[in-house]
């Protein structure tokens, strides 16, 4: 083995392999390093077989079982997707009719409440207070709410008589 020449670092580096030790000096000049002069020593021998990786063992995989669940998992997917839109069609006929007899009760409520204002007129209540017997009254009496006093003494009225007013 040489020996490092003055303005040289020495450095040691093992390889694997049973190849032996290198040995590389490093020039300098200063603190910059200039060229590389690598020394090699003799590669050392081993009793026996040299060791080496060997290549990994062939994976193989049952092809059968693979296409079986990419098999099952699209035809569930299938069917699912079929049962889905099978039941969004169902609720949407559903929605139609339950729309149209929305519609039928709202044109029942705008007639009953037209009816309810037309009776709730005074000239019709007037009139179907007449129809029933009844007589106005020229001298009605009212009642203060929060105490309940009665004001006014109310006399009957009698047949034939106007309302005042």
């Amino acid at each position: 083995m040489k020996e490092p020449k003055q303005g040289m670092v020495p450095g040691t580096a093992r390889r694997s392999g049973g190849r032996g030790v290198e040995t590389r000096h490093y020039p300098v000049e200063g603190a910059t390093a200039r060229d590389v002069e690598i020394v090699r020593s003799a590669p050392v021998e081993k009793d026996g077989p040299q060791l080496r990786v060997a290549p990994p063992a062939p994976v193989t995989t049952p092809r059968a079982p693979f296409v079986l669940l990419v098999l099952v998992l699209v035809v569930g997917g299938v069917l699912g997707i079929l049962v889905l839109n099978t039941k969004i069609n169902e609720n949407a006929f559903q929605l139609h009719d339950l729309r149209d007899q929305q519609a039928a009760l709202d044109v029942d409520e705008q007639q009953l409440v037209r009816e309810i204002a037309q009776k709730e007129a005074p000239n019709n209540l007037a009139a179907a207070s007449i129809q029933y017997g009844m007589v106005p009254s020229n001298q009605p009496a009212y009642l203060k709410l929060p105490d309940g006093r009665l004001i006014g003494m109310p006399q009957p009225g009698q047949p034939g008589q106007k309302p005042a007013g």
